[in-house]
């Protein structure tokens, strides 16, 4: 019960710094202004299109795909199955279970499988392609060191050291309802929670804020009207000021 109280205690302060971390960098973004009109071109006019555009940007990753096609296969199959592995792991915290998280349990394995793989391969790009290799920080590397670590964890669980999922279950449940329950302690399971907990605590700090922050970026998320509607800066209407002041 020790073991289960101390990750839980984690994990409700994880989730705090998470979740402030995170509004208060999007609060950030809302706020920050754009005084210039400098979407990428070829961009849309309307606000209809530039909706089109974001939803093509986060679900097909388009300007990646006229970059790079690896890139793009490798950072696609990343976010894809862990979008999976993160809507199959809603049956530890639901009870009873949705139905449509029912379906796809089948498929959160091969998720997990597709996110190790385009992980590894995001690494082998930052190490072997020249020009990536001389901008990658070591936080880049330790980031995707951290992700393969979660993943790897889960699927050595998987397939190798199995654990006990009812009383993980029964544990996740308890972090819900605030009523702690006991956690196994199989080392492959405090692993993955731990590296888990660490995601979530420097997610809100790191480089992972490009999803939301893709949102915000004004290369995106601008209309192409220059021609048609003059943008002024509110601060380009202030009077100027005397050289005596």
């Amino acid at each position: 019960m020790l073991l289960g109280s101390i990750f839980a205690i984690l994990f409700y302060l994880a989730t705090v710094i998470f979740l402030v971390g995170l509004g208060e960098r999007i609060l950030r973004y809302s706020r920050t202004p754009a005084p210039l009109v400098i979407p990428t071109t070829p961009a849309p006019t309307t606000r209809t299109g530039v909706c089109a555009r974001i939803f093509r940007e986060v679900v097909f990753f388009e300007s990646l795909f006229k970059g790079s096609k690896w890139s793009w296969l490798f950072g696609w199959l990343f976010h894809f199955g862990m979008l999976v592995a993160l809507m199959r792991h809603l049956r530890y915290f639901t009870e009873p279970v949705w139905s449509w998280v029912i379906l796809i349990q089948w498929a959160g394995v091969y998720a997990g499988i597709a996110m190790f793989l385009g992980l590894a391969g995001l690494w082998l790009r930052r190490l072997m392609v020249d020009r990536i290799r001389y901008i990658s920080a070591p936080s880049d590397h330790l980031m995707l060191a951290l992700l393969l670590a979660i993943a790897g964890s889960g699927l050595a669980m998987k397939y190798g050291q199995h654990t006990d999922i009812v009383s993980v279950k029964a544990f996740a449940l308890g972090l819900v309802r605030f009523d702690w329950q006991p956690l196994p302690s199989d080392g492959l399971l405090i692993l993955h929670l731990s590296f888990v907990l660490v995601l979530m605590l420097i997610f809100p700090f790191s480089k992972l804020l490009h999803a939301p922050g893709v949102f915000f970026s004004p290369t995106r998320n601008m209309r192409d009207t220059p021609r048609e509607h003059r943008h002024v800066a509110p601060w380009a209407n202030d009077p100027p000021r005397s050289s005596s002041e």
